[in-house]
């Protein structure tokens, strides 16, 4: 197996000191967002025998089993990584394999360069995605009922909210929800921007249920996220409770320190909360128009000790091991790639020792066994 030695990207949003707190190393006065594990092109890992993508590209069916490759391709499906956010991420979406296929074959027929700010489409992959706290974490994800936004914005007492709640309480969901993120979108920004001072300055005075939105506002002041972020579950984990985000489904992070794995894909449309490009048709293609709970997961015990964050998704697979002081070791060797994360405590996986932060790559069919007395994250893919 590869000890990897990890990027991490330093956005606006990301927290100064949570990442270095868990590496045990000092922080460097930027923010440090997240450490991505994979063979992402954007920031692949890296290895004694190189990158981790040059390690796969040399040998797909050596390092990713022949399963693998037939399922999924010569290439790592997934992205594991660690995140750390002191500042909401954008609100956003992200497409089915379908609706990616199609979005990206059309910018690529309409010659829309890769680094455009207008793309919407970077590959033709779909971006499913779970996201586990290792602290108490916050965010948003799917629509409330239409009733339940509608007695939020309404309790706000702000007259120019009164026509989203007209309509919330008026339509079915399907058309309640469509019709009131649609005007939010496409209002005058002049006056939203108005709009959402006011609603601001509500949910500071009410707290409770509002304050989250009271922050939006404070980190984004004036965007029509802010009122778009109101019709969306808020949601608090606790330590080891995870969130899966399936396609169509808008989303947001606001703080806190998690697991994140994803499908290798950088597919994004996004609703707000973000100075990028929004574009209102191509989201409103894809969101899906239906109220949800958010599905709070718990790990379900498997054999051996291992416990596992159930997901639709093939792509990834996502588990975690919590190793008592003075228990035995595990054998983790399959016939599917892994990445072996370690987030507290002292491991060692194979011949390397791991401290939190720390993480190996172990090619398919590669004996894998870990001991020690920590916790240790667990990604791979299902064939």
């Amino acid at each position: 197996m590869d000890r990897l030695d990890n990027t991490v990207r330093p956005y606006a949003w990301g927290s100064r000191t949570a990442i270095p707190r868990l590496l045990g190393t000092e922080p460097t006065g930027e923010p440090q967002a997240e450490m991505w594990m994979g063979a992402h092109p954007g920031a692949p890992s890296r290895t004694a025998r190189g990158t981790l993508a040059e390690v796969i590209d040399a040998d797909p069916e050596r390092e990713l089993g022949k399963e693998a490759v037939a399922k999924f391709g010569p290439r790592l499906p997934f992205l594991l990584k660690i995140l750390a956010a002191d500042a909401p991420l954008s609100l956003q979406v992200h497409p089915d394999l379908a609706q990616a296929r199609e979005g990206y074959a059309d910018e690529e027929r309409r010659g829309v360069p890769l680094d455009a700010p207008e793309r919407n489409y970077k590959d033709a992959n779909h971006k499913p995605e779970l996201i586990c706290a290792l602290t108490e974490f916050d965010g948003l994800c799917g629509f409330r009922p239409p009733e339940r936004a509608a007695d939020l914005l309404a309790a706000l007492g702000v007259d120019s909210l009164k026509p989203y709640v007209d309509l919330l309480h008026a339509r079915p969901e399907d058309a309640a929800l469509r019709e009131v993120l649609t005007a939010i979108l496409t209002a005058d920004r002049e006056e939203t921007a108005r709009t959402v001072a006011e609603a601001a300055a509500a949910c500071a005075r009410l707290g409770g249920d509002h304050a989250p939105y009271a922050q939006l506002a404070h980190h984004y002041p004036g965007d029509p996220g802010v009122l778009a972020a109101m019709l969306l579950n808020h949601v608090r984990l606790q330590p080891g409770e995870a969130l899966f985000l399936g396609a169509g489904v808008p989303h947001a992070y606001l703080s806190g320190l998690g697991v994140e794995i994803m499908a290798n894909s950088d597919n994004v449309l996004r609703c707000g909360l973000t100075p990028k490009h929004v574009d209102v048709p191509e989201l409103l293609r894809v969101v899906r128009f239906e109220a949800s709970d958010p599905g709070v997961l718990q790990p379900e015990a498997a054999p051996d000790g291992e416990e596992v964050y159930e997901t639709p998704t093939d792509e990834f697979r996502l588990s975690r091991h919590v190793l008592p002081e003075g228990g035995t070791a595990h054998d983790l060797t399959r016939d599917t790639p892994q990445i072996l994360l370690c987030t507290a405590g002292a491991v060692r996986a194979g011949e390397h020792e791991l401290g939190p932060g720390r993480s190996v790559f172990v090619p398919a069919g590669e004996k894998a066994e870990i001991s020690g007395a920590g916790t240790v994250f667990r990604a791979t893919v299902v064939v």
